[in-house]
């Protein structure tokens, strides 16, 4: 079985270390590529079972929004996904309205709670 990294070239060796105990086998890095031989492989395990452990290892890379594994001609293939700019300006400015949100929030009911204790002292002073 071939798994080819595309861009994640320099992670190749993590991958492989990554992978050794999860499939059984040591994959040989090269030329951009892993390499396992399938009669390696544990038995019982399906091509299926090594790209979602390849995902695992992108999402732990915290790179997982970034690529995708797709399985071709008996080869898992690691893409990065290209977004255009606008859609990661987007995405940033989702992520700082959320933080700004979360910030304001125990302000308002701090507000909140000052108002009703004052109209409860101006009831009670009635």
């Amino acid at each position: 079985m071939k798994i080819l990294l595309g861009t994640l070239k320099d992670k190749g060796d993590d991958l492989a270390t990554f992978l050794e105990p999860r499939i059984g086998a040591k994959p040989e890095v090269g030329g951009g590529e892993l390499t396992v031989e399938d009669s390696a492989l544990k038995e019982g395990l399906r091509r299926r079972h090594v790209k979602t452990y390849i995902k695992r290892f992108l999402y732990y890379q915290k790179v997982r929004e970034d690529y995708r594994v797709l399985s071709e001609n008996g080869e898992l293939l690691i893409i990065e996904i290209e977004r255009e700019e606008e859609e990661e300006e987007e995405e940033k400015g989702k992520k700082e309205a959320a933080k700004e949100e979360a910030k304001e929030e125990p302000a308002k009911e701090e507000a909140e709670a000052a108002e009703d204790k004052g109209a409860a002292e101006a009831a009670t002073k009635a």
